[in-house]
């Protein structure tokens, strides 16, 4: 646990007084011990709770809705794996071998529980305060950089107004896959454009949050296409 324990001071300016929770949080439901599904569980309440207040007071004027859009771009799974994998946070996992080989460490669900485990973890070894307070510093970059209110409709909306204004046909997306346990399950989603031969894929932990994923694949393959 020491480099773990010198990884999370340096990057998050954070030493637990408990090192265990630490390793829980790192530990995935595939390596022995204990696991850290318990502490993702509450770490998502953390971060829902801090990523709430912060656009309430950063959006003074935003609805209600646009709130709950801004939030969700920020608390959802895609961010927190991008987040996890900027602070290198894989090259601290616990994995069981068959995850190890399938390179888990890599995989985005498993970053991005494991990031949320390790705020709950801060909550359980230092308070609410402490552990909001984690939550700013892992978001820095995207607190600095919160979109306006022009861009939080979800991409969904903005690939079907983009393909309108071109007057193409509306995508078609297609469940791919769905993997993991009843209570704990990873879908991945296909986005298909037949009229430009283009297809993306998307992954969350509901269809819905993979569709969206896809769908902002989708605009971004078509942007870049266009530059």
């Amino acid at each position: 646990m020491q480099k773990a324990t010198a990884w999370l001071k340096k990057n998050l300016a954070y030493e637990f007084s408990n090192e265990s929770l630490l390793r829980q949080a790192l530990t995935h439901r595939s390596a022995a011990g204990d696991n850290n599904e318990r502490l993702e569980f509450l770490g998502d309440s953390i971060l829902q709770v801090t990523m709430s207040e912060l656009v309430f007071h950063e959006r003074p004027d935003a609805s209600e809705g646009r709130l709950s859009r801004l939030r969700s771009s920020l608390v959802k799974d895609t961010t927190l794996s991008e987040i996890a994998a900027e602070l290198g946070l894989g090259e601290h996992l616990i994995l069981g071998s068959g995850e190890k080989k399938s390179g888990g460490h890599r995989r985005a669900s498993i970053l991005a529980d494991a990031l949320e485990a390790i705020f709950g973890a801060v909550y359980v070894d230092a308070g609410i305060d402490v552990a909001k307070a984690l939550v700013l510093r892992a978001y820095d970059k995207r607190v600095k950089e919160l979109p306006e209110s022009g861009e939080l409709r979800d991409p969904k909306s903005r690939l079907q107004e983009l393909l309108q204004g071109r007057k193409l046909a509306l995508p078609d997306y297609e469940m791919a896959r769905v993997s993991g346990q009843a209570h704990k399950q990873t879908f991945e989603v296909n986005c298909l454009i037949t009229e430009l031969d283009l297809a993306t894929t998307g992954n969350g932990t509901t269809r819905r949050d993979a569709e969206q994923e896809a769908a902002q694949s989708m605009l971004e393959l078509i942007e870049n296409g266009s530059d």
